[in-house]
């Protein structure tokens, strides 16, 4: 905690470095957006206004690149009949940018890979020395099929002591192979299995469903969703 607390101390007094840690706020907010909150909240530090959103990425930075996790809550569709129904289900937004000098990275080079519910459950079940691997490709059965790929791979350290998450991306369209890796202690690594495992009845919908109280309502299955706007595929 100390060393990321003295990551933004220093990030604060370098405009460049700053730009480079956190991102653009200004663009890419809504990369990291949380859960819309419907109660108005205070503290000593702080206060949140009524249908305020909440951003709570967590981050890891290392030497060679940074990762941030966050989620991306689901959509439903109100029927005819009544009700609401779940058009889309959520996921958790996997962000990779690779470093360019000692605690500086380069944000406009990031890459996103978006952790379906099953993923997240391979994921939070891996045992200490055990290993999964993921891939996704955005034109699969289709004839561009093959164009732009992204696998994620986590490993388990030989002595048991975290994990290597790496995410490589090639893009054929571009000529571009963007690889990414981030050594993750054990400790970091129970951090995203906890929130991972908060996050995913929320992802799956069934807080909402509980609460008979959907809060991102698709009127019409045809018009794009705000929300999920800033999918893995887009910069």
């Amino acid at each position: 905690m100390f060393k990321v607390w003295k990551l933004f101390l220093q990030s604060s007094r370098d405009p460049l470095s700053q730009r480079s840690l956190l991102g653009d706020t200004r663009n890419d907010l809504n990369l990291f957006r949380g859960i819309t909150t419907k109660t108005g909240m205070s503290t000593a530090t702080s206060k949140f206004v009524t249908d305020a959103k909440i951003f709570a990425p967590y981050s890891i930075y290392k030497g060679k690149a940074a990762l941030s996790a966050g989620p991306l809550m689901p959509t439903f569709n109100k029927l005819d009949s009544g009700g609401f129904r779940i058009e889309r289900r959520g996921a958790i937004m996997l962000t990779f940018w690779p470093a360019i000098g000692e605690r500086k990275y380069d944000w406009d080079k990031r890459q996103k890979f978006a952790l379906s519910t099953t993923e997240i459950g391979s994921l939070i079940s891996l045992g200490s020395k055990e290993s999964c691997e993921f891939f996704h490709d955005p034109s699969m059965q289709s004839s561009n099929a093959g164009q732009v790929r992204k696998s994620l791979s986590i490993k388990a350290h030989a002595d048991g002591s975290g994990y290597f998450i790496s995410l490589n991306v090639v893009n054929n369209i571009q000529k571009t192979n963007d690889r990414f890796v981030v050594p993750v202690t054990t400790a970091e690594f129970a951090v995203l299995r906890t929130a991972f495992t908060f996050a995913l009845p929320h992802i799956l919908g069934w807080d909402q469903y509980a609460n008979q109280l959907p809060q991102n309502v698709n009127q019409n299955s045809s018009k794009p969703v705000p929300e999920l706007l800033g999918s893995e595929w887009d910069r």
